[in-house]
């Protein structure tokens, strides 16, 4: 009885910072996510591209045009990642100095 009643106690405390805990993260959680699957979208759109590349007969300028257009996308994409991560970074510091300041009243 008593290993039952301390099991139960276990996982209801499990449970309770299982609930808990998401609250913090999900945001980023959500932002990664999106993140991911948008850059396998592009890899996927850049495969094809390269693909399309190599079925065709183009000059060399061409090619070398389409292969920076890539990268410059690229380096977009990740720019405009790293800056909504950073968004979201200041956001939740914002919200914590906020709550602490609340606290602290």
């Amino acid at each position: 009885m008593r290993n039952f009643l301390m099991l139960l106690t276990i996982t209801g405390l499990w449970a309770a910072g299982a609930m808990a805990s998401p609250s913090k993260h999900t945001e980023k959680a959500l932002l990664k996510r999106a993140q991911k699957q948008e850059i396998k979208r592009f890899k996927l759109k850049e495969k094809y591209e390269k693909q399309m590349l190599k079925n065709q007969q183009l000059p060399k300028a061409v090619r070398i045009q389409m292969k920076h257009r890539l990268q410059r996308e690229d380096r977009r994409l990740k720019n405009r990642q790293k800056d909504e991560r950073q968004k979201l970074k200041d956001q939740q510091r914002i919200l914590r100095e906020g709550y602490k300041q609340l606290g602290s009243d």
